[in-house]
């Protein structure tokens, strides 16, 4: 039987094209048909309304490498610049003066909590706390711009209980760790930025971006430990809080507040009265806070 040359012709032809656009980055073409749509949008949500009005349905992102819309949206808001953003910085230490900035003011909290125990004043104690809370971020600018002053309150009483109990060189032990905090945090959202520009997929970023911040808490935890030893605290207490501290300066600074409440929640309970209190509590919002921080929208631009 002879095939007709019309139904033949298609199974000869190569399906170049196809394996031609998977081979490149199709989220990027995705972002350049849509990016009034992209720039302009105020979290994930709407953008993957706006796709969804488009005819773009979870088949459609499939093609995409995304599991739904939703997944595709969220990719398509932490990859497009906005006014006044910065573009993502380099991997490594930043280097530009605000950055320079940063970590001088962040040394600022040790350097007042060593001075006044050094100088022996009786309210050192209570200025250490001040200062590691202050340094939790900056009002207004952290969570998306809203004021999370549950966030501080909480950690303020919690670090006030610590010192009271453990003493005051407890509160200089924190304070130090506000320094080396800060550096760990620019080098996560760093390198996070960077590798969040080069991927094509949100499980390829999260499994790439939670040993990196699995890394950084463990350098930082040496950081806090050698804090502790110069402070002549216990170490037991001072590198849980102080971790604990960390996880709620990032959920913090990136958009996560319900996570950074309840980071601020476990440094009360690491307080308890039990040996194993500290590490417990860290240990408890440790996964809530990799899997937040593992998401592309908490590493978006903003500005």
């Amino acid at each position: 039987m002879t095939v007709p040359l019309d139904e033949a012709a298609p199974s000869l032809d190569p399906p170049t094209p196809r394996r031609a656009r998977s081979a490149g980055d199709p989220v990027k073409a995705l972002l350049h048909r849509h990016r009034e749509l992209c720039e302009h949008a105020v979290d994930p949500l709407e953008i993957a309304a706006g796709l969804e009005a488009h005819g773009i349905t979870d088949r459609t992102a499939a093609r995409f490498r995304h599991r739904d819309v939703f997944s595709l949206a969220e990719e398509l808001y932490a990859r497009t610049p906005r006014d006044g953003a910065r573009p993502a910085a380099p991997a490594g230490l930043p280097g530009h003066a605000k950055a320079v900035r940063g970590f001088g003011y962040a040394l600022l909290p040790g350097a007042l909590a060593l001075g006044a125990a050094a100088a022996g004043v009786p309210w050192a104690g209570a200025l250490a706390v001040l200062v590691t809370v202050a340094a939790l971020g900056r009002p207004g600018r952290a969570a998306g711009g809203r004021f999370p002053a549950a966030v501080y309150l909480l950690a303020a009483a919690a670090l006030g209980w610590a010192v009271h109990r453990h003493g005051i060189p407890l509160g200089v032990a924190l304070a130090v760790a506000v320094a080396p905090g800060h550096l760990a945090g620019s080098v996560f959202a760093a390198r996070a930025r960077r590798r969040l520009a080069g991927s094509r997929a949100l499980e390829d970023f999260a499994d790439g971006v939670r040993p990196l911040l699995l890394g950084t808490l463990a350098l930082y935890a040496a950081a806090a430990a050698g804090a502790a030893a110069l402070t002549g605290t216990a170490q037991a207490v001072a590198v849980p809080l102080a971790v604990l501290l960390l996880l709620t300066r990032l959920l913090l600074g990136h958009g996560a507040p319900r996570g950074a409440l309840a980071s601020a929640l476990a440094l009360v309970l690491a307080l308890l009265p039990v040996p194993a209190a500290p590490f417990a509590a860290a240990a408890g919002v440790l996964v809530p806070a990799v899997l937040a921080l593992s998401r592309a929208s908490a590493h978006a631009q903003r500005p």
